[in-house]
């Protein structure tokens, strides 16, 4: 309990980040243009995350987690601290803005990547399993709270102050996290002399780059046949096939591949894939939908935002609750699975029509089914290793969501692109539709005010029909959680009680 705050106060960082930036986003592509950029500024966060999640994860098995935490840290701030200055005078001018804001935000992803794992992986290494249902429920409302609060902050400071506030927001609080854990964690310093897998570390990161390139610019930057594309399969698919040969091989890999004989870390790492493709996916275009098509304010968008991160925040609690007096998790999951799919149905019905309060209920619903998957996912993934392997284990759960919405957002935002390039050409004919959707075509809220009313009414239907589209697709891979979450076997965990009672039985002895 005196390490959780600082915890709690790091987990914060990248949550309330991710929220912040998604209310802004409108303000961010009205003021640096790029509408067609717009999943690349989230896609750079998450492969960031993504790539850097597997190594932190190992560096912390093998060196102890108290110094890399902290490193991740300030790494994460610095990117902050660039994205706020992203465009500015200071660095060469709005012409380069979206360029630098992607390549900061995925600075600004490599730190995230540490925050995520060392968190729960501390955790780990503190509580027993059928405790720490329990404060990682704590830390699921915490996550949940961070959430309510980013669209809050996220909107205040878009309509009062300036986007660039939405980076620098982060340096306070990463400071009194940075105090917080130098001063009251404490854990031991490990002297391990085997080196890093960087080989492995390297394929696996040239392979998922190259997956998420293919899903971002097939069919939107370069036809699928296209020799770009071609290229990129390619690069995939032998950097994943070199990663697999050299980490059987490997001292100390990246990624144990005997993780992956365990059925439930099999299953539950793909379950955690799915939540991502939808969480993500979910995230990037709600506050879209809000501002352009219903015409709330950012900070209005941020309010709308509030029924699904409550009903999530109430449902960790509660499961973190269960499992802790009952040791029973497999249900959970499934149940999840279940809401998040029929929540994707509802998103998909929305059009120009539908009121506020509707989609406030759809998106509760979805904050249902993420309840009971998010923090259930990580302890599945931690139960199903030894202590040694936990935080790959960690890492893994963290990888497997992060790479899922980085092709969420890559491929919902593909999806979206070529959707409204279709729905605009249909209404005002290919080149008008091409200057409102590409060479940097700004749908700032404010600047669709001032359109005709026919013209307005034509942009706003084809916003709408898009990106109902995208939840339309969202389905197709929200059923499948439930589904594998079925076959999940369900193993005791262990209690405090029962630890006590093995180091009384090992004393003894």
């Amino acid at each position: 309990m005196v390490v959780l705050p600082g915890l709690m106060l790091a987990m914060v960082l990248a949550m309330l980040d991710n929220m912040i930036v998604g209310t802004a986003m409108p303000r961010i592509v009205g003021e640096l243009g790029g509408l067609t950029h717009l999943s690349w500024v989230v896609t750079a966060y998450v492969l960031g995350t993504t790539v850097s999640t597997p190594i932190w994860g190992k560096i912390g098995d093998l060196y102890g987690r108290k110094t890399i935490f902290i490193t991740s840290i300030v790494i994460f701030m610095v990117g902050s601290m660039l994205c706020g200055m992203a465009g500015s005078s200071m660095l060469g001018g709005p012409a380069d803005g979206m360029a630098e804001l992607i390549g900061f935000r995925a600075l600004q992803g490599l730190g995230a990547g540490g925050l995520m794992v060392n968190v729960m992986a501390i955790i780990g290494d503190l509580v027993p399993p059928r405790e720490r249902g329990q404060y990682q429920g704590i830390m699921a409302g915490v996550m949940s709270l961070a959430m309510i609060a980013g669209p809050l902050v996220g909107g205040f400071i878009t309509d009062n102050l300036n986007w660039r506030w939405a980076f620098y927001v982060n340096l306070p609080v990463g400071f009194v996290a940075l105090a917080l854990i130098a001063l009251q964690l404490k854990l031991p310093k490990l002297t391990n002399k085997v080196r890093i897998d960087w080989v492995g570390a390297i394929l696996l990161s040239v392979s998922i780059t190259a997956m998420v390139l293919i899903t971002t610019w097939g069919g939107n930057e370069y036809a699928w046949g296209s020799w770009q594309i071609l290229t990129l399969v390619a690069v995939a698919v032998v950097f994943l096939a070199a990663f697999i040969y050299f980490e059987r091989s490997a001292e100390e890999p990246i990624m144990p591949l005997q993780l992956f004989r365990n059925r439930n870390f099999t299953l539950i790492s793909a379950v955690g894939f799915l939540l991502g493709f939808a969480m993500f996916g979910a995230m990037n275009f709600l506050p879209l939908f809000q501002q352009t098509v219903q015409g709330a304010s950012a900070t209005n968008s941020g309010l709308l935002l509030l029924p699904m991160m409550a009903s999530a925040m109430v449902v960790s609690l509660f499961v973190g609750k269960v499992i802790t007096s009952t040791g029973k998790y497999k249900i959970f999951p499934v149940i999840g699975g279940v809401g998040m799919a029929v929540a994707m149905w509802l998103l998909s019905m929305m059009d120009v029509n539908t009121p506020s309060w509707q989609t406030g209920v759809f998106i509760a619903v979805l904050g249902l089914g993420m309840g009971f998957l998010m923090q259930t996912t990580m302890l599945i993934a931690q139960n199903s290793v030894e202590q040694r392997d936990l935080g790959v284990a960690s890492s893994a759960s963290t990888f497997f969501r992060s790479i899922g919405g980085s092709f969420g957002v890559s491929l919902f935002g593909a999806i979206f692109n070529n959707h409204l390039l279709s729905e605009m050409t249909d209404r005002f004919g290919p080149q008008a539709a091409a200057q409102m959707t590409k060479s940097g075509g700004r749908l700032d809220p404010a600047a669709l005010a001032h359109l005709q009313p026919q013209v307005r009414t034509g942009i706003l239907e084809s916003l709408a029909t898009s990106i109902s589209g995208v939840f339309g697709w969202a389905i197709l891979f929200a059923v499948v959680v439930p589904v594998l979450a079925v076959f999940i076997k369900e193993i005791p965990l262990r209690g405090a009680a029962t630890v006590d009672a093995s180091k009384e039985a090992v004393a003894a002895t």
